[in-house]
């Protein structure tokens, strides 16, 4: 299984069970607009504004597809499965040091279903940047996250905090690790 899952990865896609994730399109912009229009998801993340400036996804795929040299980009599409193309996002953005920091946001019609979960393991599995280590940082008051990255096998590191475009504040958060090497 893990050979299939970096066979998958050089090819730009990666199984996750019901879902693959795959390359930004164009086509996503649609529904990137209006999941990460929500108020809900955007306050979970770090860099997503509310309300979201017109432009702004298309902007994002833009930015994916260039495939800007930090950070690598997967959509969780469920599209072959009978689930919707768009559950979510995932990424990971280059450290130094064989070191990563993985991000993801799922639409809320598919909160507390295992996509996310479900996301990470496979990612991490198939670490297509070949990493030794892997951070992720979440908001204190989003435990369904932190729930995520321990199914993951993620261990908790310690506190901090960040700034949140959405909320303009700095917000408390969890810091989590995971050595795969």
């Amino acid at each position: 299984m893990v050979l299939d899952m970096i066979a998958t990865a050089a090819e730009g896609q990666i199984s996750a069970g019901r879902f693959v994730l795959r390359h930004v399109q164009k086509s996503d912009a649609g529904l990137f607009a209006m999941y990460a229009g929500d108020r809900r998801v955007a306050e979970a993340t770090h860099s997503i504004p509310h309300p979201l400036p017109p432009g702004a996804a298309e902007a994002f795929v833009a930015r994916a597809m260039a495939g800007k040299a930090d950070e690598e980009i997967w959509v969780m599409d469920g599209s072959a499965t009978g689930l919707a193309e768009v559950l979510g996002v995932i990424s990971l953005k280059r450290m130094d040091r064989g070191q990563s920091e993985v991000g993801y946001w799922v639409a809320p019609a598919f909160w507390n279903t295992g996509i996310a979960s479900e996301a990470v393991k496979a990612l991490v599995e198939a670490n297509p940047q070949n990493n030794r280590t892997i951070f992720a940082e979440v908001f204190q008051d989003n435990p369904g996250s932190a729930r995520v990255l321990t199914n993951a096998g993620f261990q908790y590191l310690g506190d901090a905090e960040t700034f949140c475009v959405a909320r303009n504040a700095l917000v408390p958060t969890w810091t989590y690790i995971k050595k795969l090497a």
